[in-house]
């Protein structure tokens, strides 16, 4: 039996990947599962660029089409790689019974792999006192410990992203192996159409820059204050981009212009490091605009 067919559309975050993922969808019966670490959490809105959902019978609803994986955990649970692609495979499947074209849609490289290449992330015991200790330490020494105990992984996660790295650490400590080379690879799953989008430094600075400027002016310091008085500062979630300086902001140790600027700066860093990880895929079909993509889902769909 040939695997179903399943679209990845991929890129660093502010390429455009949300309305590509759409307009494949309109066109070939799609519905979206969304692929980004920081969209599954509840509350986290404007700071994550999460597509405006309409409720449609329970369900997300972005200009008419159904997408899945978007407020499936709060900001305070926890939310592996591991929940997320059994997460995946049940809303893929579940669009496949349907009749429709599942669509992946994200920036989220680790996440992405764990499906297109049916990888089955580490499993270890949980380990409190281990985690504990982890999360007491800043965001600098998580870092030195990983490229102490795993120098590959420190050069292939995200190393602003304290939970990555405390998972990673954990992993490597626990097992005394390095967290990337435990991934257990399986048969595929998916017959899969990679497509990229490629935006030229210059151009997708410009737009993140831009982001961010709507992102503080659609009340991105009122969702943190929010977020803060409800989970408090130290919250894991929060130290994703664009929290983390706010928070720094609101506790009085970086003005509003600065914070804005170190948002930028460090998006800018985190879409450069996208891209490191999706250029080691030889597989992915890089397009510079959304009319590229027609033509390669008209010749894959039609195999």
């Amino acid at each position: 039996m040939k695997p179903q067919k399943l679209i990845v559309v991929i890129g660093p975050t502010a390429s455009g990947k949300t309305a590509l993922g759409i307009r494949l969808a309109k066109k070939y019966g799609g519905e979206v599962v969304s692929a980004d670490s920081r969209q599954v959490y509840r509350g986290m809105d404007i700071g994550t660029a999460k597509p405006v959902c309409g409720v449609q019978r329970g369900r997300c609803s972005v200009e008419g089409v159904r997408h899945h994986l978007i407020d499936v955990v709060d900001p305070d649970e926890q939310f592996s790689v591991a929940d997320w692609k059994q997460m995946a495979l049940e809303a893929t499947r579940g669009i496949i019974r349907r009749g429709h074209l599942p669509i992946v849609v994200g920036g989220t490289g680790l996440y992405i792999q764990s499906v297109v290449d049916n990888i089955e992330p580490p499993r270890i015991a949980a380990n409190p006192t281990l985690r504990a200790t982890l999360e007491s330490k800043s965001l600098p020494e998580l870092q030195r410990m990983l490229k102490r105990y795993d120098p590959d992984a420190a050069k292939r996660i995200d190393i602003k992203n304290p939970r990555r790295i405390i998972r990673a650490l954990e992993v490597a400590i626990m097992t005394g192996q390095p967290f990337l080379s435990q991934r257990k690879k399986g048969k595929p799953l998916f017959d899969v159409l990679e497509i990229g989008i490629n935006v030229s430094r210059s151009g997708l600075y410009r737009r993140i820059d831009e982001r961010v400027d709507e992102q503080i002016r659609a009340g991105l310091v009122e969702e943190v204050r929010g977020l803060v008085a409800r989970y408090g500062p130290d919250l894991s979630a929060l130290t994703a981009i664009g929290y983390r300086q706010i928070i720094l902001h609101l506790n009085e140790k970086m003005t509003l212009d600065r914070a804005v600027e170190r948002i930028k700066f460090d998006t800018h860093a985190y879409a450069r490091r996208q891209m490191t990880w999706f250029r080691r895929d030889k597989r992915i079909r890089w397009i510079h605009n959304s009319e590229e993509a027609e033509p390669l889902a008209v010749e894959f769909l039609s195999k």
